[in-house]
């Protein structure tokens, strides 16, 4: 419990760099200069104003020089990533599936939220993440992937799970594209970004073909239903408005990785 407990505060550290990547990437400016500074008035923001979550209670959501609101997103990155990092750590362990699902769920929430925001997937997270993603399939193999169940008794196991990764990433990397492309074509508009498709090749990295599969259906499913939910609410024009359909994807992805392979692999090792 107490590695879960330190995982849970490395994550509300890392949640809090996620805000600034969030806010600063889809703008084009350096998460690195400035030091974080308030959006509103674009002071600098003390080093006793910025810890995590708890400077949000102690200031009641309001910038200390201008007054203005902070965003509700702030503390809501930071105790996703905490909580991500939680589960990850108590159900794994400190292992290096533990450390691939905590950077996978960072990359998710960061996804989320710009998404959300901007309507934009950065690619230093959609393409940053993929490359990490075929990296942990050589050192985490994937459950259960078509070249491991066609190859019985495989002599490489790291090769056939870097294979299964890149392969999971290509087929549905290339199917939302196709998608998107007879979409075009046919309502002569764009209906999904190349950002969405670099998203999905991100997730087959780290959760296989089986685990970006079911993410995808999750995703348009829950797109479908809270998407035309909130167009009929709000009385906006459906054939006009831009769903984030990241989002979706990214909450989808969370449940398959953290609710499916987390629990599913932590399940396994009790015998269940």
């Amino acid at each position: 419990m107490m590695e879960a407990l330190l995982a849970a505060l490395a994550g509300l550290l890392v949640g809090s760099f996620l805000n600034v990547c969030i806010y600063r990437l889809p703008r084009d400016l350096s998460v690195v200069k400035p030091r974080s500074f308030c959006p509103e008035c674009n002071q600098m923001i003390a080093w006793f104003d910025n810890i995590p979550v708890v400077s949000f209670m102690v200031l009641a959501g309001r910038c200390r020089r201008c007054g203005r609101r902070i965003s509700a997103r702030y503390p809501i990155v930071e105790l996703l990533t905490a909580a991500a990092f939680f589960w990850s750590v108590r159900y794994l362990g400190p292992t290096l599936a533990a450390l691939k699902f905590c950077v996978f769920g960072a990359i998710l929430i960061a996804l989320v939220f710009s998404d959300l925001e901007e309507r934009i997937l950065p690619d230093e997270f959609t393409l940053g993440g993929t490359a990490l993603g075929l990296i942990f399939a050589a050192f985490v193999p994937l459950k259960g992937g078509i070249l491991r169940l066609a190859f019985l008794s495989p002599t490489n196991q790291i090769w056939i799970s870097v294979s299964d990764s890149l392969l999971a990433a290509a087929f549905c990397g290339g199917a939302m594209w196709g998608v998107g492309a007879l979409y075009q074509k046919i309502r002569h508009r764009e209906g999904l970004g190349l950002g969405d498709v670099k998203m999905v090749a991100m997730i087959g990295t780290f959760l296989g073909l089986q685990g970006a599969l079911l993410t995808l259906i999750a995703g348009s499913l829950l797109g479908a239903i809270v998407g035309l939910a909130y167009i009929w609410f709000t009385g906006k024009d459906a054939s006009t408005y831009e769903l984030p359909f990241g989002t979706f994807l990214g909450v989808a992805a969370l449940g398959v990785g953290f609710f499916g392979e987390v629990a599913f692999n932590w399940y396994s090792r009790l015998g269940v």
